[in-house]
């Protein structure tokens, strides 16, 4: 994955009803919070994204570090076509594609994460099925012993990868990403043939902007990390809903 340098990057073009948009989440749709169930979901966010939706007969899809069921469970009774854990598992017109299997090895890791955090308090593990999290947001002291931990657990899980974002390292299968998930979106109705669009935050995103890029279409960085290589830019979560007609009412004002 390369990544471009530091460019001074133009807000996106309004959106227009040829789009096939993917949008992640944390970070993105939503603001962050000191842990993954502390995410806060807008009032009327899950209907102002269905409108957007129908607008584009279809073509807007979640691609997450979250589960397809922790999704659903956000944005309930929403159900988006989606993909989850950075392009593990993937659900689109009623066909849902599951994640890996965990090794058996992942259950002591785990309960080994578990007993390091306990010494690390506000250090958090979430458990993903497949993957497992480990969040220092609220623990920085305890970043560099996470990852040195989550560096040595990997010998004993061949097939997976360390993926870093936010305060965050991640033990995951290696066998997709975030840009395989939307370019087989792209490949299906009511995506195919659209302008592909995809906004996100995270070091997880880049490979979605690498696919968006070379088909032509849009990708937004949102935020301020460095490097990337998104060719346009949004300050922040609020900017993203009011780019995208998704603010609350009372936010306008």
């Amino acid at each position: 994955m390369s990544a471009a340098p530091t460019t001074q990057r133009q807000r996106p073009p309004s959106p227009a009803d040829d789009w096939a948009l993917f949008l992640d989440v944390d970070g993105c749709l939503l603001d962050f919070s000191d842990t993954p169930d502390g995410v806060v979901v807008p009032p009327g966010l899950p209907a102002r994204l269905d409108a957007l939706a129908q607008r584009l007969d279809g073509a807007l899809a979640l691609v997450s570090g979250r589960t397809l069921a922790g999704l659903d469970r956000l944005f309930a009774p929403l159900h988006l076509p989606a993909a989850g854990l950075h392009g593990l598992e993937r659900r689109h017109d009623g066909v849902q594609i599951a994640s890996p299997a965990a090794p058996v090895a992942l259950a002591d890791i785990r309960e080994q994460a578990s007993r390091f955090a306990e010494r690390h308090p506000g250090a958090v593990i979430e458990d993903k099925g497949a993957a497992i999290a480990l969040h220092w947001r609220m623990a920085p002291q305890a970043a560099t012993e996470l990852s040195t931990f989550a560096a040595q657990a990997l010998d004993r899980l061949p097939g997976y990868r360390l993926q870093y974002g936010h305060q965050v390292v991640e033990l995951r299968p290696a066998s997709a990403d975030k840009g395989d998930a939307i370019a087989a979106f792209l490949d299906e109705a009511p995506f195919r043939g659209r302008l592909p669009v995809f906004a996100g935050d995270d070091l997880t995103d880049e490979h979605g902007f690498e696919v968006v890029n070379a088909r032509g279409g849009v990708s937004v960085l949102v935020g301020a990390r460095e490097p990337s290589v998104a060719r346009w830019q949004l300050d922040g979560v609020s900017a993203v809903r009011e780019w995208l007609g998704l603010q609350h009412e009372e936010a306008k004002r």
